[in-house]
């Protein structure tokens, strides 16, 4: 846990990305991030704790510019929601529809 009640997963595993030069500085990004992982900074977005994105993909789909990219569906989100329906631990994560196939579990 971090500060403001962020929460940080898997260290280095976040398959968030941004391009730069692409954004328009609008904070949409901001406005949706359910963990807090951007700033802005001059005009532009930039990602401040890529470890705490929980991979939901709602930067990426709200983003009018398209300077964001997640796999969403695959990380840490999809395993809490996993859990919450009452999954089996090797149903928590996919990648490329292989079940167990994610790193969060």
């Amino acid at each position: 846990m971090m500060g403001k009640g962020r929460v940080l997963y898997l260290k280095g595993v976040a398959t968030l990305r941004l391009a730069q030069e692409a954004c328009i500085g609008c904070g949409m990004c901001l406005a949706v991030c359910p963990q807090e992982v951007f700033a802005m900074e001059h005009g532009k977005v930039r990602i401040i704790e890529q470890d705490a994105c929980m991979e939901c993909g709602a930067c990426m789909v709200n983003c009018p510019a398209g300077a964001l990219w997640v796999q969403s569906g695959v990380g840490c989100a999809q395993a809490v929601l996993n859990v919450m329906l009452g999954r089996s631990r090797e149903a928590c994560c996919t990648v490329e529809g292989k079940p167990g196939g994610g790193s969060c579990c």
